[in-house]
């Protein structure tokens, strides 16, 4: 058992409720927010620590490169870096999730047409069982760890919760978001300053909620 100080296990929990209530990891700003640090260095000096420890991974060069580790069950780690096909797993373990390319305008999400190719992989690197992967194209989730060309894992859902990242239609065009909603008003929030953010009218904006992200899959190149 990982022994950690009260302010570690503070911070282990704060990542694990992210995972939960966003499908990733909170960045070194929304934990000092959280726990009233004065700076992000502060919350990162805590985060070294646990790596240290075993409790954490780190991945540098994103703002939510943190992965459980120490005994947390795989289900809880949403982002995966690794090539694919995943690793030899027992073929009865695996699911078949269909890859969606590019969407044309009018047609379900997982009209054949849109298929690419199908993966089997491992439910259990989710954190809820994915019904299809979604190839990432651009840059406006950069700093929350999602990258063009990135596979990124869908749970197809008609609901979110503010701060969740989904997976959304408006009008012609699929996009990748981090949801939040203020009474009527949907916003589709980037996370790369260089973006702006999409108000949504659901009165006057044709919109669809295609899904939730759950997990992520970072392919070769």
């Amino acid at each position: 058992m990982l022994k950690l100080t009260a302010r570690q296990e503070q911070i282990l929990n704060l990542i694990k409720e992210a995972i939960d209530n966003t499908g990733f990891p909170p960045t070194r700003a929304e934990i000092a927010q959280e726990l009233g640090f004065r700076s992000a260095n502060a919350a990162e000096e805590h985060l070294q620590a646990l790596a240290r420890k075993g409790a954490i991974e780190i991945s540098p060069g994103t703002s939510r490169g943190i992965r459980l580790l120490g005994g947390t069950p795989p289900s809880a780690v949403p982002a995966v870096s690794a090539p694919i096909p995943l690793p030899a797993i027992p073929p009865a373990l695996l699911m078949a999730l269909p890859l969606v390319g590019r969407v044309a305008a009018g047609s379900p999400i997982l009209a054949q047409e849109h298929v690419e190719a199908t993966y089997s992989v491992d439910p259990a690197m989710f954190s809820a069982k994915p019904d299809f992967l979604l190839k990432v194209r651009g840059w406006s989730m950069r700093d929350a760890g999602i990258c063009d060309g990135d596979f990124l894992a869908v749970k197809k859902v008609d609901s979110a919760k503010n701060g969740q990242i989904v997976v959304a239609r408006i009008g012609e065009e699929v996009t990748v978001k981090r949801y939040r909603q203020n009474g009527p008003t949907i916003e589709l929030l980037p996370e790369n300053p260089e973006f702006p953010v999409i108000t949504v009218d659901p009165n006057t904006d044709e919109f669809v909620l295609e899904g939730l992200a759950v997990g992520l899959l970072r392919s070769w190149h």
